[in-house]
Formats: C-alpha cells, structure tokens, sequence
C-alpha cells in the first residue's frame, strides 16, 4: 500500500498512467465495440480487395469489395440486429426461417444487380446478362455469411463480457482502496470506545456491555459487511448485539423470543436478515401500550436457513406498506445471489407483521468463502 501512495505521489509518474488510460480509453465503453467493428470491417475489406487485385485491377478490385463488403453486412446485421433478437429469440421460429430466407434472396439480388450493373458499366467492353446460376451461387454464398453471423455475434457477446468484467474488477479495485484509506477514522473511533469501555467497566459495567456491543455492530459495518459472506454464527452474533441495544432504547422492554438452531460455520452473504429484525422495531413496536412480543426464529435444516419474524402491527402508528423501500431493495438483492431459488414471504393480517425468508446453504458456498 505504500508503495501505491507513493506511486500515486509522483508526478512524472501520474502523467504516464493518465497517458495510459487515455489509450485505454478505446477499449472502454459503447464507442469500443464501434471501433471494433470497424477495424473487423476494414478487415474484410482490404482482404477482398488484394485477394482480387491481381486479376481485376486497382478500380475493379476495389469495387467487388465494397459490394462485397456491404453484402456481408447486410446479412449478418439484418441477422443479429434484428431477425434473431426480435423473432428467433421470442420463440417465432417459423416466422424467423421465413425471414432469414427472404434476406438472403435480397442480398442475393442486390449483389448481382449492382455487381453486374458496375461491371456492364465500367469494365466490360459488352454487355452481359445475368443467369440464374449467378444468382443460385450469391444465395449460396450468402448461407455461410448467415452462418457465420452466429459467430460475428458470439464474439461481440463475449467482448462485451469480457469488458463488463474488467470494469467491475476495477470498480472493486477502486472501492477497496479508498475502503483502506476510509478505515483510519474508524480504527479511531474503536480505539476511543475500547478507552471509553475499560472507563466504564470499573463504574458501571452495564455502561461498559452497551459500549462493547455497539463497539461490535460498527466493527462487523467496517470489516465483515464488505465481504461477499460471513460465517452465520457472526451474522446471529451481529443481530443479538443490535436487540441487545434496541431492548435498552425501547420502553417497556420488549419481550423477545429468539429461536436458534444453526451451524455456526455456514456462510451466508452479510447483513441478509438485519432488514426484518430492523423492521420490527422500527415499525413494530407499540410503546403506548407496551404489549410488544416479538418472535424471531433461525432454523438451518436440510441444507436451506429459514429465518422468520413475527411482532404484532402498532396501533398507534402511521401504517406502513408491508413491501416498503427496505423489504422491496432486500427482495432484488436475493434475485441477484439466488436467481429464483429463495422463497420471502410478507404477511400483515391487521394483527401481526409476518416475515419468512429461506435460502439454500451450499457447500460449494461455504468453500468459496473460506478461500
């Protein structure tokens, strides 16, 4: 790291690497694909041309390629642009056969119509005519460029894979940096609650477990929330810290059953459960009448970790949608690291607030996060 701030520090160095990534800037963005393309079509083109140069001449040579060239793209656009996206892809495959046809019989056409048309007009010393054979062989030639568009579009699918890697490594690359740099004012405040908690210890040692606690909560924001899991005993170690202190806030407090039955070393992605034990006690508890018991059970059985919430719905406050912004946010983070195989259920009958949430604890996952 040192190395890397004092590299950051020198100027004449700072200028190399702002040289670099200018370069680097033609591969990064939409615009590189373009350029791409246009370097593969520049390709094409310059190959037709000295392929035919020697027999044709400069001007004949360079005609049949620009033909040829825009005959090329106009099936293998007219296929990954539009024929497969918008007919093969939703499953039109009839209608997507049909089409294919009638592009290549266009192409076809269009090449023998302006290949002989440039030929009567500026090459040939008489007129020739087409035969049907010219344009069996355009139509033939123009099946392998329709092949070949399938691979024309896996090559761009995976350049654009490739590129959207890259930019989230270097995303994260940038995100953990200035993590590093951030962490100084933290390590601060933990020295200064740790200070504050020996302090406290000799007076009032329940003033000194609050501290602890808390000191707790922000270490595991700092250093486990950025991790991609966490063990699950840290996880239900992180929620017993935030009841701890939400039971000390609240007034009456609040009667808390907390069902735990789990292997401590499963991972699972950090801060997953906090949103539904956030919400009971920031929409869930009545402090009028003070009847708040709540229910929270964790099971982990058959390879799945069912988590569920039960608190009663207060009366006497502003009713909230039961899909709020915090549960809403929650459900699209599981889609993203589960796909469709997790079940989260939300229930209000008027009386009770119910939420039930399971996910699949796999091995695979528990090596991986432990690597």
């Amino acid at each position: 790291m040192g190395r890397l701030l004092n590299a950051c520090a020198s100027k004449p160095e700072i200028r190399y690497f702002a040289g670099r990534m200018d370069n680097m800037k033609l591969f990064k963005g939409k615009a590189t694909l373009v350029r791409l393309q246009y370097l593969v079509w520049a390709a094409v083109l310059l190959i037709s041309f000295f392929a035919m140069l020697s027999a044709d001449g400069v001007k004949r040579s360079a005609t049949s390629a620009i033909i040829n060239s825009c005959f090329y793209a106009l099936i293998i656009y007219g296929n990954i642009q539009f024929l497969y996206p918008h007919l093969y892809q939703k499953k039109r495959y009839v209608l997507y056969a049909i089409a294919s046809v009638l592009l290549l019989l266009l192409a076809g056409l269009g090449k023998g119509y302006l290949s002989f048309l440039t030929h009567n007009r500026y090459f040939a010393s008489a007129p020739k005519l087409l035969d049907a054979g010219t344009y069996i062989t355009f139509f033939l030639s123009g099946i392998t460029v329709f092949i070949l568009s399938f691979i024309f579009r896996l090559a761009i699918a995976y350049f654009l894979m490739k590129q959207a890697s890259e930019e989230a490594l270097l995303q994260r690359s940038q995100f953990e940096l200035k993590l590093l740099r951030a962490q100084v004012q933290p390590h601060f405040l933990f020295n200064t609650l740790n200070n504050m908690y020996y302090e406290a210890y000799l007076d009032s040692p329940r003033t000194a477990q609050l501290i602890e606690r808390l000191s707790d909560i922000m270490r595991y924001f700092v250093d486990q929330n950025i991790q991609d899991t966490v063990p699950l005993g840290t996880e239900v170690q992180f929620l017993d810290n935030y009841i701890a202190l939400e039971r000390i806030r609240i007034k009456p407090e609040p009667e808390i059953e907390f069902e735990k039955k789990f292997d401590p070393g499963v991972y699972i992605p950090p801060m997953l459960l906090m949103t539904f034990v956030e919400n009971i006690f920031k929409h869930g508890i009545d402090k009028i009448s003070g009847c708040n018991k709540i229910e929270i059970s964790l099971v982990h059985q058959n390879g799945y970790l069912y988590f569920h919430t039960k608190n009663p719905i207060n009366k006497h406050a502003r009713q909230v949608s039961p899909n709020g912004m915090g549960l809403d946010n929650l459900r699209k983070r599981l889609s993203i690291l589960y796909g469709d195989n997790f079940e989260m259920d939300i229930v209000n009958d008027g009386q009770y607030f119910k939420a039930t949430l399971k996910v699949p604890l796999h091995e695979s996952t528990v090596h991986d996060s432990r690597r």
